[in-house]
């Protein structure tokens, strides 16, 4: 639920305290606006002046899949799963539409790299 996309040739995935660790039973709490967002921010400014400059990457453009962390490292753990489950093929076979032709699905993401998470204990 707490996730930014943007698309891209490759994409590039993030991992920021975007909220405070939030109280028992609860994975996220208030907004980090020091640590969280400025560091969200900082990552999308970045993409934005290598996918402005043609000079860098020609013919290509980064994307990014940026999720929060929530300050907790069990929160972080099944963010960072999600980029793995990204990678690999759909689920459940071909499978077949109504009208018995082969469902078309998405390309595994081209995921190239994470950035984060800030705090060492949520990398681990």
């Amino acid at each position: 639920p707490h996730a930014i996309r943007l698309e891209g040739d490759l994409t590039l995935g993030g991992l920021f305290p975007v909220h405070a660790r939030g109280p028992a039973g609860v994975p996220c709490g208030p907004v980090k606006k020091e640590k969280g967002i400025h560091r969200l921010e900082a990552m999308l400014y970045a993409l934005d002046r290598v996918n402005g400059d043609p000079r860098v990457l020609p013919n290509l453009t980064l994307g990014a899949r940026i999720l929060d962390t929530c300050s907790r490292d069990t929160y972080a753990l099944e963010q960072a799963l999600s980029f793995v489950r990204s990678l690999l093929p759909p689920e459940g076979g071909e499978g077949s539409c109504p009208d018995g032709s082969a469902p078309r699905r998405p390309p595994p993401e081209r995921l190239v790299g994470v950035i984060g998470a800030s705090a060492s204990s949520v990398s681990i």
